[in-house]
């Protein structure tokens, strides 16, 4: 041990040196410190949200049939990598980029341009941002899983990246339209969650159920389980240790006492959403239901994320509790409706997003109309609500009825039937299950 703690002094000492004359020449100042620790911790920010489409893939893989397993994380893969590069060339410019009448960016494509944050740096924003526009994306995979042709979900990922999401970002956080409205939504309950809610409802109208979904004779929904509930616990965990990262990092700076609240409320939201979830089912079906557990942990992190920052933590807590029973009854509201979302992406986002953002406006400790804020508040998150869910459904609609238009968007029945994994990928994701048999691109 002396030798081992000899050996680490003189280390220690010969690096010092060396490093001396560089530190002579070019000192680091204060402002660099601030400028290094901000850039960190905005990339550890970067590196969890990053871990959500880990999540996002495990908890879709886990709520659908093992024939199509390989075809949803194939489209995972794909989000993110289609996400970033489209985003990167034109997401972020008209998102962040000098903007028109409140309404788009038209600089900084291809980062070429002065960053938003003087606290950071152009590229670490870009990073951390580009995670939160494929997120938007993925939350259509899963609504619209096991019958849409691969190629038409990929046009579909590039269009909210470049387009569709970018434009609600431009008019809520780049300080467009709807941001002079008064409208707050701290880390994206409408901006992310909202927007990938209503173009998976979108999507998932215009394909249709899948086979087998409703009885042909009473129109009677039929559960249709996913293949592993582990993968759905895994997904589902990923996702919350990364909401740590999506929320937290939404601070944009060191804000110790900030980052520390939203922290706190992000977890007292998400567990009180899983626990309420699971009740629920218990009360209404005699079963503690697993996936809907998993489900209300996910709604009850939607539903603080827009006030994280805002509301206490027993109001964290409340609006968990409030997310976790309004999945559950949102979730079997949009089945009788013959919307066949398989893995609930629609309510946890979608419908959750919606409360979220409501809760802003009730809730806030300063400006909630529960705290003696009035209606100014309130009123400027449900104007900013309608307008992004026009703007999504619309453009949407259009974007999934050309497709469908074009006979490129859903797979054939017997594709269906036989499953995605094979037809579109040439190639099952679990290869024993289905007997062994050899695969090749021309199956």
């Amino acid at each position: 041990m002396k030798r081992l703690l000899k050996l680490g002094v003189v280390t220690s000492v010969l690096l010092v040196g060396a490093a001396t004359p560089a530190y002579a020449q070019d000192a680091l100042t204060i402002e660099d410190l601030a400028l290094g620790a901000t850039v960190l911790y905005l990339m550890v920010a970067t590196v969890l949200v990053f871990i959500m489409h880990a999540g996002f893939a495990m908890l879709e893989a886990g709520l659908t049939r093992t024939k199509n397993a390989a075809n949803i994380i194939g489209k995972n893969l794909m989000t993110i990598s289609v996400g970033i590069l489209v985003y990167y060339a034109i997401g972020w410019g008209l998102m962040y980029g000098e903007q028109v009448a409140g309404l788009f960016g038209t600089d900084n494509f291809l980062l070429l341009g002065d960053g938003y944050a003087p606290d950071a740096t152009l590229e670490i924003d870009f990073a951390f941002q580009a995670m939160f526009a494929a997120t938007a994306a993925t939350i259509v995979s899963g609504a619209v899983a096991e019958r849409m042709r691969f190629g038409a979900y990929i046009a579909v990922a590039a269009v909210m990246t470049g387009l569709i999401y970018p434009l609600v970002g431009a008019w809520t956080w780049g300080g467009g339209w709807i941001d002079a409205l008064g409208f707050a939504d701290f880390a994206g309950s409408t901006i992310v969650h909202m927007t990938g809610g209503v173009a998976a409802l979108v999507g998932a109208a215009v394909l249709g159920p899948r086979i087998g979904k409703y009885d042909r004779d009473t129109g009677a929904p039929r559960a249709i389980p996913g293949h592993s509930m582990p993968l759905v616990a895994l997904g589902t965990l990923l996702l919350f240790f990364g909401w740590f990262g999506f929320n937290g990092g939404s601070v944009l700076e060191l804000d110790g006492v900030l980052i520390g609240k939203v922290v706190v409320t992000t977890a007292l939201a998400g567990a009180a959403g899983g626990v309420m979830a699971g009740v629920v089912t218990r009360l209404r079906n005699g079963r503690w239901d697993v996936a809907m557990t998993a489900n209300g942990i996910l709604a009850g992190l939607v539903g603080i994320t827009a006030g994280a920052d805002a509301v206490s933590n027993g109001m964290a807590v409340l609006v968990g509790l409030l997310a976790g029973v309004i999945v559950v009854f949102s979730v079997v509201s949009f089945d009788r409706l013959r919307i066949d979302d398989p893995v609930g992406a629609i309510s946890v986002h979608g419908t959750c997003g919606v409360l979220g953002t409501l809760w802003v406006g009730l809730a806030a400790t300063d400006g909630g109309l529960f705290f003696g804020g009035g209606l100014s508040l309130l009123t400027a998150q449900v104007l900013g609500i309608l307008g992004v869910a026009a703007w999504v459904g619309l453009s949407s609609a259009l974007l999934f009825g050309s497709l469908a238009a074009a006979g490129r968007l859903r797979v054939s029945e017997e594709e269906e039937i036989e499953g995605l994994d094979v037809h579109e990928h040439g190639f099952p994701g679990y290869p024993e299950l289905a007997g062994g048999t050899s695969y090749s691109s021309n199956t």
